[in-house]
């Protein structure tokens, strides 16, 4: 896309946000099995033209957008093998004002069955913010496990 001589007096900065949000429209519209009157009404949302609403959708109903995009980020979902986490307790912030707010950073371990390696994920979040993931993790096990006993 950068080196397009039509693109070139765009900043390409915006070049690459743009790309970032029209991949992230098309996952989504894919997940979420979207037919084309649900995409048009969004992109019209969005202020796009008629015009080009209607090549997207044209686009995308042959889904060769979808098979680029997928392509270009990998062609299997990474799994976590191990997680790992530590209390982390914040005395004082920046300003040096008292703070004494506890936090967990936790650490996922994952792989990919494509050859390539992946960098952990790493995150921080509150207690509650952990017990809101952990209580989600358990529903979609449970999910997983009533679907594989059908």
């Amino acid at each position: 896309i950068l080196d397009d001589p039509d693109l070139k007096d765009i900043d390409p900065t915006v070049l690459k946000h743009c790309h970032a949000a029209a991949a992230t429209c098309i996952l989504e519209a894919g997940k979420q099995k979207a037919d084309i009157s649900a995409i048009s009404t969004c992109l019209e949302d969005c202020k796009l033209d008629k015009e080009r609403i209607e090549q997207f959708c044209t686009e995308y109903q042959h889904r060769k957008l979808l098979t680029v995009v997928s392509f270009s980020i990998g062609r299997s979902p990474l799994h976590i093998t191990d997680v790992s986490w530590r209390l982390e307790y914040q005395i004082k912030n920046n300003q040096l004002h008292k703070t004494y707010q506890p936090s967990y950073l936790v650490t996922l371990n994952v792989e990919s069955s494509d050859s390539g390696s992946h960098p952990d994920v790493s995150f921080s979040c509150t207690m509650e913010q952990l017990q809101d993931l952990v209580g989600k993790l358990k529903d979609a096990a449970k999910s997983l496990e009533r679907a594989t006993q059908m």
